[in-house]
């Protein structure tokens, strides 16, 4: 040692010996769902199996069933969910309980060439090269299990109400197509995508493996090739290396990391793998993944402390900013000399394409596919392909944007919106020579679809206000009006107020001879006591009403209210239905347009809020088939749920035997819906 040295004395000299009789067959286990007091040791192991290429670990261990901790009809329901009633030898819990439990194995790391186990004996410390570090979770396969049953059930009951003398389906054409020769490039694209992948790892075997307790004397002899077998015949190998050489030695550079960098596909790196990639191959993994996202998810989905503007520098050179978030280049998704793997087109055709769909979505919320297609004219599964990549279908709406507007970020970083702005409008100028399209007919569909991006829901808030602050003195004059009949009223009826609760409602009070399901026919609706003289629904109101009612036949007060504010969503900005409509003018309109309430017994438990249990069915269509359909609302006033031959057999017993199983069929998929093997009015079920 040096003299510089003395003051750090050497203390104890140990020696350390390599033992390699385990170096591939070692893994450390980790239990990350539980703390190190609380080990499985005196846990009974029933089965073990590994994956070796993967490094994945299966082990099924026994629940302690006579545990007062252990809730045995929670376990028997599971186990009857998973199973079903059948006795097979298949079965997962073959004692008709949930009795154990399955831990499935994640790479802990990928790279355990720095990991080893050690141990010390008698001054000697010998250590063993680790294999893998795997961290065990509990698996949850069985609810897999159990859903598949569920859906088998579901199947056999529709196929148990069909009849057994169907037609056969109808012939359809077929049409067939001979796959072209696969590039080199495809090939290796396939190779890499996350399908391949998954397929690849299904079809590793499954290595059976004999499970041995701590204490186990197998488990004892194994311990014993953690020591290295021959010490005697151990060459002495003195560390000669500078302190330079040594400490690089255990801390190498941060350029030897570069070699270990991820080749897969973006979509199957861990968050872990990305973060070993330069600030901009994360940007771009990331968008070439996700396609679509808001800038604040970027920045959550990076490492904390990333500089926010450097970010905003990378993703303006991988992706586009349309309705303030950003969707990955078409350049960057289709890079040169590649093509579509649908049809074999050039990514030049492609990309031009996907632009087009890009500035549409600039433009309008929600775009038609035939108009799409008409316009860049590539086969119709390039055309899907890119309206999948940035918008999802809507009922008859066509494809709308998938994420909502993002005005925050474009108010933060204007100048950034404002350089997007203008790289749309180069964009614009070539698609307009490619596609010769007139500037006439862009200008017009701009305008059809500005305004509904410019009215905000602070805009919307500020009109309600303002209306409310109009309707203020006839609302007034309407409450006092009430007060005065409600006065009149306790004169000869003493109610007993009590205060209401967060969770309750104020309940409608109807006149004593006042009709459940509507108004009587000598009564207007401001005749009522809770009435509504000030707002009497408007035209458009009820001829929504009644063509939802005329299409649905039965729907709860919750998804009137869903269906009003879709079509309210329609409309343009200032439209008379915007005023304010309450849940009670809902009501009455509904209630004037010939439908009825059905007073549908909930059971006790039911987690149904107060507008999913109020029903209301159309009572008159017109149709003589309205007889079937009163029949079967009566039925659903006595019971929650019933089976199809008890509908049968009470519309047979009500209106003769000529009723049909077209009849029936026909009336339950106009009011009902099947759960289990019950039929329920539509929109009282919860799955």
């Amino acid at each position: 040692m040096a003299s510089g040295d003395s003051e750090d004395p050497v203390v104890q000299e140990i020696d350390v010996y390599l033992a390699k009789s385990l170096a591939d067959k070692l893994y450390l286990f980790q239990y990350p769902v539980r703390p190190a007091c609380m080990t499985y040791n005196d846990v009974p192991h029933l089965s073990a199996k590994i994956k070796p290429k993967q490094q994945k670990v299966e082990l099924e261990m026994a629940i302690d069933t006579m545990s007062p901790n252990y809730c045995r009809s929670k376990g028997e329901q599971i186990a009857l969910n998973v199973d079903g009633t059948t006795s097979e030898d298949s079965n997962t819990y073959s004692m008709k309980m949930m009795d154990k439990q399955t831990f499935s194995s994640i790479q802990a790391t990928t790279n355990t060439s720095r990991y080893a186990a050690a141990v010390f004996r008698k001054g000697e410390l010998h250590l063993t090269p680790l294999q893998g570090i795997l961290q065990l979770r509990p698996s949850f396969s069985y609810l897999d299990k159990a859903d598949a049953k569920h859906r088998e059930r579901e199947v056999a009951n529709e196929g148990g109400d069909s009849s057994q003398d169907e037609a056969e389906d109808d012939i359809k054409q077929i049409t067939v197509r001979f796959s072209r020769p696969e590039s080199e490039q495809a090939r290796q694209r396939r190779i890499q995508s996350y399908e391949f992948l998954q397929k690849k790892q299904a079809e590793e075997p499954w290595v059976h493996l004999h499970y041995h307790g701590i204490k186990d004397s197998r488990s004892e002899h194994e311990r014993q090739y953690l020591f290295c077998q021959s010490v005697e015949m151990t060459e002495n190998m003195e560390l000669i290396k500078t302190r330079s050489e040594y400490l690089s030695m255990l801390m190498p550079p941060v350029t030897e990391e570069k070699v270990v960098k991820p080749v897969g596909p973006s979509n199957v790196l861990s968050m872990a793998q990305l973060r070993t990639l330069p600030l901009a191959e994360q940007v771009k993994t990331l968008m070439k993944n996700v396609k679509v996202m808001p800038f604040a998810n970027l920045m959550g989905l990076l490492s904390s402390g990333t500089d926010s503007t450097v970010v905003l520098r990378c993703i303006q050179q991988v992706a586009m900013l349309i309705q303030g978030n950003w969707v990955v280049k078409s350049d960057v998704l289709y890079p040169k000399n590649s093509c579509s793997p649908h049809s074999g087109v050039p990514a030049e055709v492609l990309c031009r394409g996907r632009d087009y769909v890009m500035w549409r979505f600039t433009q309008e919320r929600s775009v038609l596919r035939k108009e799409v297609a008409a316009v860049i004219k590539l086969p119709p599964e390039d055309v899907k392909d890119f309206l999948e990549q940035m918008s999802v279908p809507r009922l008859n709406r066509g494809w709308e944007f998938l994420l909502p507007a993002d005005t925050e970020f474009v108010r933060k970083h204007p100048d950034v919106a404002q350089r997007q702005h203008m790289l749309w409008l180069g964009i614009q100028s070539k698609l307009e020579k490619v596609y010769s399209l007139s500037k006439e007919d862009m200008m017009v569909k701009k305008a059809d679809s500005q305004p509904a991006l410019q009215l905000s829901g602070e805009q919307r808030l500020q009109a309600a206000k303002e209306q409310a602050k109009e309707n203020q003195a006839s609302l007034q004059k309407d409450l006092e009006q009430r007060r005065r009949q409600i006065g009149a009223l306790n004169t000869s009826v003493q109610v007993k107020e009590e205060p209401l609760s967060d969770a309750e409602e104020p309940m409608d009070i109807s006149l004593p001879n006042g009709s459940l399901n509507g108004y009587s026919g000598d009564t207007s609706p401001t005749d009522s006591l809770n009435g509504h003289s000030a707002s009497t629904p408007s035209k458009e109101l009820q001829d929504f009403v009644e063509a939802t009612f005329r299409k649905h036949y039965v729907l709860t007060l919750s998804e009137v209210k869903r269906l009003f504010n879709l079509h309210l969503a329609s409309l343009p900005p200032g439209h008379s239905l915007f005023g304010g409509i309450s849940d009670h003018l809902l009501q009455d309109t509904i209630l004037l347009s010939n439908c009825r309430q059905i007073v549908v017994p909930f059971p006790s438990q039911s987690s149904a809020a107060m507008d999913e249990q109020k029903v209301f069915a159309l009572w008159n269509s017109g149709e003589t088939f309205d007889k079937h359909r009163h029949v079967l609302f009566d039925i659903y006033m006595k019971h929650y749920r019933v089976r199809r031959n008890v509908i049968q057999a009470r519309l047979s017993q009500e209106l003769g035997d000529g009723i049909t199983k077209a009849d029936v069929d026909r009336l339950l998929k106009e009011c009902c819906i099947s759960y289990g093997g019950m039929w329920y009015l539509k929109g009282t079920v919860h799955s």
